[in-house]
């Protein structure tokens, strides 16, 4: 730096050791992140079928449909310990390898990227996958969409790390990883793409979405190749449309779903987390005695559900059950809504109790079954509108997931590639938006933002153009200044503050070259200060640095922060010359940008 000038190429936020990689080579880093997220999902779900297959039937079998409804265990009545002994072991993980794989995962990958710099430990990942994967197996009334993520997202910042990537690039790679472990699991490229976009992604731009594309759709193709790539539910019922735009009462049949679902989805997000608040109150010491009571409690709700209908409904991800009111074949309204009741109380105690898994899948199950007895109740007293209760399930799941997780598009096109039915858009879109805004004015945060929240790490609400990335030095500098020699007397500088009333800034140089600066207030105190005869140059601000006209806003405000200074001043050439100088950056003019940027995006 010389003479205090930085040269306009220099950009300081990083440290020097760090790299960032070109295009290419980042596109391929994408790449392999798709394949790990690919491989992750399929690891993955093989170790749930492991667990579930092992604990439920006593077999060693990695054959697992979650689709179809689990048999009746071989221990009749004593498959209410199951979920008691995976509470053990999924304890045992978290507390002595990794806490953060505790819960549903999504908020800690938030956290890392908006408070750690990306930083994520590779541990997370092995011990996200063996506690989610025994949790789920043992019957958690949890998803995998969560534990995916986390699982994406820990070897995306790995790898960033191991190769001394610039923090956007890493957090790049964490969104990716967790974008395409989601579009592999359930199969939706273009829904683990938004979710990326919506939920993690700090930057939406050409070089954040390129990679984030690049492993998502790496990811769904591996996931294919293993999987299938039949949707995840298939909808007999649907094969036809269940929704014309010349009838506008169904229409607002919807409207009044989404409202209660809105209803409903503040009071799941607040139950996750009264749950949770209430078994740190009472079991407050005891990880082991507090996980293990709670699942014992969600192991006693689906036994009593087997016993009584047949099925253990609400054990696990839940997939059967969805499938049963998809296909219209789960009987009254009445049961429909005891089994949300019971999935929203299972959920929470499997995750308020300290247990390992995502919130998507017990969203989807909410969703469908209250939108399934909705659309039964509706059919039943309308049955001139040909309502279609499997309709308003698929709206219902699309619902309960974007109200909850905050991310809208993200539900609605999931729903739609899980699904395959291009029928259920408009009716789905509009389900979403009610229930998303009703949960907003009963519920602020999400129930991935209110874990965060309450430790105090609040997310960003929404993604803005940054008006940092738009004004440059020459944009927001004060060009009135008076030019001041040396030898000038702070009595004789006095004169020239008052014969300026608008001018802010007094710059102090000697043969031509600037050796400080005098904002109008600090001239006005040193007067009062140091004495008339004082010269200007021995009272004069040397806390500046020069920058050319160029340099946005963000780059100048880490220049100053490395500096320790407070000013900067705005040349066109090498040399600090009055001539060159075109204007000053102090903080009122800084302080001017951050009031625009707040009127153009208001809170």
């Amino acid at each position: 730096m010389e003479n205090g000038y930085i040269p306009e190429e220099v950009i300081m936020p990083e440290a020097p050791e760090r790299k960032e990689y070109g295009p290419f080579m980042f596109a391929f880093l994408s790449f392999l992140t798709g394949i790990i997220a690919g491989l992750g999902a399929l690891v993955f779900r093989v170790l749930i079928a492991f667990f579930h297959n092992l604990l439920f039937l006593g077999e060693l079998s990695l054959s697992y449909d979650a689709n179809v409804h689990t048999p009746a265990s071989p221990w009749g009545g004593w498959v209410i310990l199951v979920p008691a002994i995976g509470a053990v072991g999924v304890v045992y993980l978290t507390k002595n390898f990794a806490p953060e794989a505790k819960g549903h995962g999504v908020p800690e990958v938030m956290d890392a990227i908006y408070y750690s710099k990306g930083k994520i430990r590779p541990v997370v990942a092995m011990v996200k996958s063996l506690a989610s994967a025994l949790c789920i197996g043992s019957g958690g009334s949890v998803g995998r969409e969560g534990p995916i993520a986390q699982i994406g997202s820990a070897f995306g910042s790995t790898l960033g790390q191991l190769l001394r990537m610039p923090p956007w690039q890493i957090i790049t790679l964490i969104a990716a990883g967790a974008g395409g472990g989601i579009a592999a699991t359930f199969n939706t490229p273009v829904g683990g793409l938004l979710f990326a976009t919506e939920i993690l992604l700090h930057e939406v731009s050409v070089k954040t979405l390129v990679p984030v594309i690049i492993t998502t759709s790496t990811a769904t193709y591996l996931g294919q190749l293993f999987f299938g790539a039949h949707p995840a539910f298939v909808i007999p019922a649907l094969e036809t449309p269940y929704f014309r735009l010349d009838n506008p009462f169904v229409l607002l049949a919807y409207v009044g779903l989404g409202v209660i679902l809105g209803g409903v989805t503040a009071f799941y997000v607040r139950s996750v987390y009264s749950f949770e608040r209430y078994f740190d109150r009472y079991i407050p010491q005891n990880d082991y005695l507090r996980h293990v009571a709670g699942m014992l409690l969600v192991g006693l709700i689906f036994v009593i559900l087997q016993k009584t209908s047949g099925h253990y409904y609400v054990e696990g991800v839940g997939y059967a059950t969805i499938q049963d009111v998809l296909t219209g074949s789960m009987g009254t309204e009445a049961i429909l809504l005891l089994l949300c009741l019971l999935k929203l109380v299972a959920t929470a105690l499997t995750l308020g109790s300290g247990g390992s898994g995502g919130i998507f899948s017990p969203s989807l199950f909410i969703g469908a079954t209250l939108g399934g007895a909705y659309g039964i109740a509706l059919h039943k007293m309308l049955p001139g509108l040909a309502i279609s209760p499997p309709a308003f399930a698929v709206a219902g799941m699309a619902g309960l997931v974007g109200g909850a997780t905050g991310a809208a598009l993200t539900a609605i096109v999931m729903i739609l590639e899980m699904t395959l039915d291009y029928n259920v858009v408009i009716p789905m879109t509009v389900t979403v938006a009610f229930c998303y805004g009703v949960r907003r004015l009963l519920c602020r945060q999400s129930i991935y933002t209110m874990k965060l929240v309450l430790r105090g790490h609040y997310m960003p609400e929404s993604l803005h153009s940054n008006v940092y990335d738009l004004k440059r030095a020459k944009d927001i500098m004060e060009t009135r200044r008076e030019i001041v020699p040396a030898a000038t007397t702070l009595r004789d500088l006095a004169c020239l503050v008052r014969e300026a009333p608008d001018v802010p800034w007094f710059l102090v140089v000697d043969s031509d070259y600037l050796i400080g600066i005098f904002p109008r207030q600090a001239a006005l105190e040193a007067i009062l200060t140091q004495g008339g005869s004082v010269p200007v140059a021995d009272a004069a601000c040397r806390s500046y640095i020069t920058i050319n006209g160029n340099i946005p806003l963000y780059s100048i405000l880490a220049h100053l922060r490395l500096a320790h200074a407070e000013i900067a001043v705005v040349t066109q050439g090498k040399s600090v010359t009055a001539e060159n100088i075109l204007g000053v950056i102090g903080k009122e003019e800084i302080a001017g940008v951050m009031t625009e940027a707040v009127e153009i995006f208001p809170e």
